[in-house]
């Protein structure tokens, strides 16, 4: 047992918890952060994005000694049928700025990096070790510390952040948020591709640090709600795809079955060719949205991250949430101490106010009803396959007048979906977008 008192106890060392323990120790609070891998980043093995506003918000000077692998300089958006690619790409120069906005990562190399950042700033970091239970007072119900897997293993703190990461049970157990539905998580799957630099670089017509992400979606799922990407790092390539743990439940495709149909695809298959696979791994992650979004504060303890559903799926963005939400939480936690006002959930209320004028909570509030829009087959089946028709039929010439074209494009769409069937596509997703 560590005996002693904490000003602040973070369980979990992923960038929502390495936000908020190294907010709170920058600014000169006692803090104990706990980590159940054997490092920070040792459950992570994938290549990921990182968003730098949010980031720079916390360090700004990170891109100094940071573990960055390319900064990005076109997005591609495929639409995929079963032979064909059909989308749109931006691609600007402008991104070759000084202070990049994105970056590919590998995440165990960032985790640690980050971690030693809060270290620095004082944190005392203690890894391989499970918190089994929050503790309360026993009178007033109030959340007083952790125990962990330990011997002797309770810690006492003034307040516990929850940065568990979204397959964390500790708030589940401790009775602050309702078991997960399986239609608010998707499981995903990455692997890393291995290929020498400039072979990468000749690939995607990259110079430098530049890179490319690449995210599709269409019958590369099978009918599924979910998404496929590929990501460019320095040597190697981030290759995944991902569904909705509902959806596998209920079709009986596997993760990996999936994952391989996206590598052999014919737009893909050229990108890996001759590549060396070393890594692969399988991650959860929250899609239920704004309307998932649990108890977030009480007496003595706060909500982090993943843990709190808080991932954009339609703009698939995470890490920035996460650091985002960690930093808010470390600034309220100080910002309270500072008053010398006890943690409880009146006074943590703060961090509910605060998320809710941050960028965090307008965006998923944005699209709360866009999840069940897009559990739609027909996007990820009918739709790529429409739009694929239709260009092909377009783009080809063959003697045939345009006016018929068009009238065949039309006629092709409304004789597979019927008028009702688009107009309720359409409404539902404009419905979804407001």
């Amino acid at each position: 047992m560590i005996d002693e008192t904490f000003d602040a106890i973070v369980v979990g060392a992923g960038p929502a918890g390495n936000a908020c323990a190294y907010t709170m120790a920058s600014r000169g609070l006692k803090v104990l952060q706990l980590e159940r891998g054997e490092y920070p980043g040792s459950k992570n093995v994938q290549g990921a994005i990182l968003y730098a506003d949010a980031l720079e918000k916390v360090i700004p000077d990170f891109r100094e000694d940071a573990p960055l692998e390319r900064h990005v300089i076109e997005q591609r958006m495929w639409m995929m049928n079963d032979r064909s690619v059909s989308g749109m790409q931006y691609r600007s120069d402008d991104f070759n700025e000084e202070r990049p906005n994105r970056y590919t990562i590998i995440r165990a190399q960032f985790d640690k990096w980050f971690s030693k950042r809060v270290q620095a700033a004082g944190a005392l970091v203690i890894c391989e070790t499970t918190v089994t239970e929050l503790v309360r007072n026993t009178q007033t119900g109030r959340v007083i510390g952790v125990r962990t897997d330990r011997a002797g293993g309770f810690i006492k703190a003034d307040v516990v952040v929850l940065a568990e990461g979204v397959n964390g049970l500790l708030g589940e157990r401790a009775g602050l948020r309702t078991p997960h539905k399986a239609n608010h998580l998707a499981l995903a799957v990455k692997e890393m591709h291995f290929l020498p630099r400039d072979t990468l670089e000749a690939r995607f017509n990259l110079q430098g640090d530049e890179g490319v992400v690449i995210e599709a979606a269409g019958t590369i799922t099978r009918g599924m709600t979910g998404t496929a990407f590929v990501y460019t790092n320095k040597e190697s390539l981030s290759v995944g795809i991902g569904c909705l743990i509902s959806d596998f439940k209920e079709t009986g495709e596997t993760p990996y079955g999936l994952l391989e149909g996206f590598r052999k695809h014919p737009a893909v298959a050229p990108l890996l060719a001759e590549s060396d696979v070393k890594e692969y791994a399988a991650h959860m992650i929250p899609e239920g949205g704004y309307n998932a979004i649990p108890q977030l504060y009480g007496d003595g303890w706060l909500v982090v991250g993943d843990a709190g559903q808080f991932v954009n799926a339609v703009h698939r963005e995470g890490s920035n949430l996460a650091m985002t939400t960690g930093r808010i939480a470390g600034e309220v936690i100080h910002q309270i101490k500072a008053r010398r006002d006890p943690l409880d959930a009146e006074n943590l209320s703060l961090y509910a106010q605060k998320l809710e004028k941050s960028f965090v909570m307008k965006d998923l509030k944005k699209y709360r009803n866009l999840p069940r829009a897009l559990h739609n087959k027909h996007l990820f089946t009918t739709y790529p396959n429409l739009i694929s028709q239709a260009l092909q039929t377009w783009f080809r010439v063959d003697g045939v007048e345009k006016k018929q074209k068009e009238n065949e494009i039309v006629k092709s769409f409304f004789r597979t979906r019927k008028f009702t069937g688009l107009a309720s596509d359409v409404w539902s997703i404009a419905r979804g977008w407001r």
